[in-house]
């Protein structure tokens, strides 16, 4: 088992998770923090390995952790989120169990223990209708309007997923082996959809197991600069439909996001709508193809 942590300015939450995980072999990548991260790590955890090196997004971050890491399995964990008890050791058995996994996630928990949703639907233009038009909101028990987020799925079984939040994955070796890593192209937001796509065409299986049970704080780095942060969420579901859907079902994706954020930046006051009246505007600046070859 090896762990792998991307970090950027990752206090107060890193330390409780390397805590967690402390029995098993971690590799920190940190793309450039400058709050004491990396003096914390080294300090109280000489054994953990660190890699220092460019932000080129946190699929990169994750590869280059991976391509050291010694393990069979690789649980890839976000820097704000940490283990309880023997989560770790209950996901590795789990996958043990189940050779056609070839990712494994747990269930997520808030700081303040209430469930964090983590199933989750590959992108099509109606899921992304019902999530950025609000169209779930008028049928939170409807399959058809919640696709996009499990169907609402109450976390309390074993379910094999479409994909899973990445915050905390389990992934094997091998299968990562058949596929390849992350695509380094999706820059932060929808690396794990494509990867999740990716081993299912393989013939490969992504489960959810609530029998392993993780905290996840949620934001704590992206929270630090939202604006670009939202662009990018944005672009990572345009990078999915081109690569896996086309360039048409990309461009009919991106139209259908700018009316959508266009309607919140009227209806949203403050700072929230401001964020979406500038993705709009973004959105607006080119046609999807052009927005996918931008960084920033």
């Amino acid at each position: 088992m090896s762990v792998v942590v991307v970090t950027y300015n990752a206090l107060p939450w890193v330390g409780h998770c390397l805590e967690s995980v402390r029995r098993h072999e971690a590799i920190v990548v940190d793309h450039g923090s400058s709050d004491g991260t990396l003096e914390l790590v080294r300090e109280r955890f000489p054994g953990v390995r660190v890699i220092e090196q460019e932000n080129l997004g946190l699929g990169a971050g994750s590869n280059a952790g991976m391509r050291l890491a010694s393990g069979d399995y690789f649980l890839l964990l976000n820097s704000d989120a940490w283990a309880l008890g023997d989560a770790v050791e209950r996901l590795a058995a789990f996958a043990d169990e189940h050779p056609e996994a070839a990712v494994v996630g747990p269930k997520l928990l808030n700081p303040d223990g209430s469930l964090q949703r983590s199933v989750r639907g590959f992108p099509t233009l109606w899921r992304l209708a019902t999530e950025y038009l609000f169209l779930r909101k008028l049928a939170p028990r409807s399959r058809a309007f919640n696709a996009f987020y499990g169907d609402g799925f109450a976390h309390d079984q074993v379910r094999e997923a479409e994909f899973l939040m990445g915050a905390c994955l389990l992934v094997r070796r091998e299968a990562a082996d058949t596929v390849g890593l992350f695509d380094e192209d999706f820059f932060m937001f929808s690396e794990e959809t494509d990867w999740c796509y990716r081993f299912r065409q393989a013939g490969w299986k992504v489960f959810f197991y609530p029998g392993a049970e993780f905290v996840h704080v949620g934001g704590a780095t992206t929270r630090q600069n939202w604006g670009p942060m939202f662009r990018e969420q944005l672009r990572g579901h345009l990078r999915f439909l081109a690569k896996h859907r086309g360039a048409r079902e990309a461009e009919r994706a991106r139209r259908l996001l700018l009316a959508s954020l266009r309607l919140r930046g009227i209806v949203f006051p403050g700072e929230r709508g401001r964020t979406y009246g500038e993705a709009a505007r973004w959105l607006a600046g080119a046609r999807a193809r052009e927005l996918l070859e931008l960084r920033g």
